[in-house]
């Protein structure tokens, strides 16, 4: 059975929630086992993804959080490398991976994203993390 790390930033509770819940219902329609491993922001997802996946037992990652742009360039720097981070980690180490930051304009627009019954990211990260699970078992 294949067993998902979600990785969730925390900064902003009410929206980790409802990017925690889509991706947990989509995992578990699936028949999937998943732990859920909370960091403070999104600048700690990238070192507790490694962190977990080189302790070893996940088949793949769901990474989610969020940014919301404020007064200075600081929203610039984190979206930008923790992107880059964990577009590396899932290249360079064959992390399938479901990628659930939102990186928004204000706190309303992030909680439209997040939302299960709007957008939500959550679940479309954990269903991109499957397909990757999926393409694994094409190639292999």
């Amino acid at each position: 059975m294949n067993k998902i790390l979600i990785v969730e930033a925390r900064f902003y509770e009410d929206i980790a929630e409802q990017l925690g819940a889509g991706a947990v219902k989509i995992i578990e329609d699936a028949g999937m086992v998943f732990d859920r491993i909370e960091v403070p922001g999104v600048f700690e997802v990238p070192a507790a993804v490694i962190k977990a996946w080189n302790y070893g037992g996940y088949d793949g990652v769901v990474t989610l959080g969020c940014v919301i742009r404020g007064e200075t360039d600081h929203y610039d720097h984190i979206c930008r490398e923790v992107s880059r981070s964990l577009m590396d980690l899932s290249v360079n180490n064959g992390i399938p991976h479901g990628f659930g930051i939102l990186t928004c304009e204000n706190h309303d627009q992030a909680l439209v994203r997040a939302n299960v019954v709007d957008r939500n990211i959550g679940g479309r990260a954990a269903i991109a993390c499957l397909r990757m699970l999926d393409m694994d078992k094409e190639f292999s």
